[in-house]
């Protein structure tokens, strides 16, 4: 399906709230003087168009701009919007160097403005929301991809102690878990039978791979969730760690690698792209570099993986769906990513029948 806007256009910059998307300013103002270090008011909010699961809004006081991401308002799904996590990883994660912006405060009092939020300093540095780079040089593009990788692979490195991220999540059977999880809210985001899903949700806890790993994973490791240095490829922050935990690295990568069997339609895919042309290293490429940096002799059985990867985001996408129709999806192009799921149970089959699936 092709996508009907241009995502660096679309998703770029900020809109100003409007109906329920309007915080009170006044509300967030005192909590913000009471729990933001430094912090000095007035502030003004404006919403940042990109992404569709928790609202994002950039604020600017006269003590320099932040970020705030809160919790969807309305019924949500059980475990999903969990804002208090994306606090603690980032949290964590900022005080052993990784690339991640800094944490100011946690609010879990709906009563502030509505719904959980937390605040965060605003880096400086580009969005890339379109996997082919247009204006950019080969060299740059291939310099870019390869510092995805790099910042993959040294997340995959922390150590989750150092980090007083030990407690994160569970230490094994993340594929079981993720396959169980995944189920669940799919179900609960229900709207109608499609065959690929129920095939799916028989065979992948059937076939799970051995897990012989576990690091703090991402969870939606793209071109598009990280900020990378104003003049160079450089990646100054990684964001949206809404689906974080601790798990198998593989899964984060594996979920990189999608971007090599997805069409561009304007986003992160490079499949239909001429990689030689633009500087976009071959899937190949990627894979030594991550094992290279992380100690591997290779990645097994990646069609499972990728499998695995396309049932969990057409899970993702159903949920979106489901707040459409419910009435509580928070991005305007919401509709317009609801429509992939279909698309994306039927990539999932394909790769499941490659990774030997009957």
């Amino acid at each position: 399906m092709t996508e009907p806007l241009d995502a660096q256009t679309a998703f770029t910059g900020t809109v100003a709230p409007h109906g329920a998307d309007r915080l009170d300013e006044a509300a967030l103002t005192r909590w913000c003087k009471a729990n933001v270090d430094g912090f000095q008011g007035p502030l003004t909010t404006a919403k940042f168009k990109g992404g569709q699961s928790n609202p994002t809004y950039r604020i600017d006081s006269p003590s320099g701009p932040y970020v705030l991401r809160r919790k969807p308002f309305g019924n949500l799904l059980p475990s999903a919007h969990a804002v208090d996590r994306e606090y603690k990883v980032q949290a964590g994660l900022f005080g052993t160097g990784f690339p991640v912006a800094r944490q100011y405060g946690l609010c879990t009092d709906d009563a502030v403005i509505g719904s959980w939020f937390y605040v965060m300093g605003c880096v400086d540095g580009r969005t890339i929301w379109n996997g082919a780079m247009p204006g950019a040089t080969p060299e740059f593009r291939r310099a870019t991809y390869f510092a995805m990788v790099d910042t993959l692979a040294a997340l995959h490195q922390v150590d989750v102690a150092a980090a007083d991220l030990a407690d994160y999540g569970k230490p094994g059977n993340y594929f079981g878990r993720q396959v169980e999880r995944w189920t669940k809210q799919y179900r609960l985001a229900e709207t109608e039978t499609m065959p690929e899903m129920e095939r799916l949700i028989a065979w992948l806890p059937a076939t799970l791979p051995q897990q012989d790993r576990t690091s703090i994973v991402h969870g939606d490791f793209r071109i598009d969730n990280m900020i990378f240095a104003p003049g160079s490829a450089e990646v100054v922050a990684v964001l949206d760690w809404e689906l974080s935990t601790l798990g198998d690295p593989l899964a984060d990568f594996t979920y990189l690698c999608m971007a090599w069997v997805t069409d561009n339609e304007g986003r992160s895919g490079v499949q239909d792209l001429d990689h030689k042309a633009l500087g976009i290293p071959e899937l190949d490429e990627i894979v030594a570099r991550y094992c290279e940096k992380t100690g591997r002799n290779g990645i097994p059985d990646i069609d499972w993986y990728l499998a695995f990867n396309f049932f969990r985001l057409a899970g993702i996408v159903q949920g979106i769906k489901k707040r459409v129709i419910d009435g509580t999806a928070s991005s305007a192009h919401a509709k317009a990513t609801s429509e992939r799921v279909y698309p994306l149970a039927e990539a999932a089959w394909r790769f499941a029948l490659k990774a030997g699936a009957r």
